[in-house]
């Protein structure tokens, strides 16, 4: 398990070590880097089936890696997978994961169209929020994840994904309703990210849905001005 992952991040520094050359004009006897092949997400669950970093490999029924267009422009990412998500192995299928669908119906696109994860790809005994030391587990998984789909927008869903993402202890009624920029570890590139409420959390106060509602807009005009340039 520690030498497939070293074996993918030795993969991932070389590729982004010699774009940078070849963006600077070097030519290589080997080749142009966007000629090689891409890890696939395939290799990237495989190398997370066995994987125990943390405690709650040892509790899950179903590793929930992600779900849906793996190169999509918008990606989401929750917290965690619930009791519904671990028995399914997939994202966001609870009741919580159908008022996600919505939402996503809500402005012209399907889930299909999108890429879907979470932080943390196994389930926290009782639902309970995942810890910092499991947040820290598995966060290189979720940075590969992202490499691979390069969303043009990232949605983080909940206090959690929010804070994780843009490394802030803010709260989410203070990073909801603008823009901010994600940067990948290793690299300038930056990526618009949206934070709103978790689905979850609308369950439990709906009067949130409006508040939502706004931050979803917000994100589909940014998504529109990125197609159109």
């Amino acid at each position: 398990m520690a030498q497939t992952e070293q074996i993918l991040q030795v993969i991932r520094l070389a590729r982004a070590f010699f774009r940078q050359r070849a963006e600077m004009g070097e030519e290589y006897l080997f080749g142009h880097v966007d000629t090689w092949p891409e890890l696939s997400m395939k290799t990237l669950y495989e190398s997370m089936e066995a994987c125990q970093k943390c405690g709650l490999g040892g509790g899950r029924t179903n590793l929930v890696f992600g779900d849906g267009d793996e190169h999509a422009d918008i990606m989401f990412i929750g917290e965690a997978p619930g009791r519904d998500e671990d028995l399914q192995g997939k994202p966001f299928v609870g009741k919580a994961g159908q008022l996600l669908t919505r939402i996503i119906e809500s402005i012209k696109l399907g889930r299909s169209e999108v890429y879907i994860t979470n932080i943390v790809k196994c389930r926290p005994p009782g639902n309970r929020d995942p810890s910092p030391a499991e947040i820290k587990a598995c966060l290189p998984f979720l940075h590969q994840q992202i490499g691979m789909v390069r969303p043009k927008v990232i949605c983080a869903l909940g206090r959690i994904a929010a804070q994780t993402l843009l490394r802030t202890q803010s709260p989410i009624s203070g990073l909801r309703g603008k823009v901010h920029i994600y940067h990948p570890y290793g690299s300038n590139h930056g990526i618009k990210l949206i934070a709103t409420f978790h689905p979850a959390a609308l369950l439990r106060n709906p009067q949130l849905k409006r508040v939502v509602w706004e931050d979803v807009k917000l994100l589909r005009k940014e998504y529109d001005g990125l197609i159109i340039e």
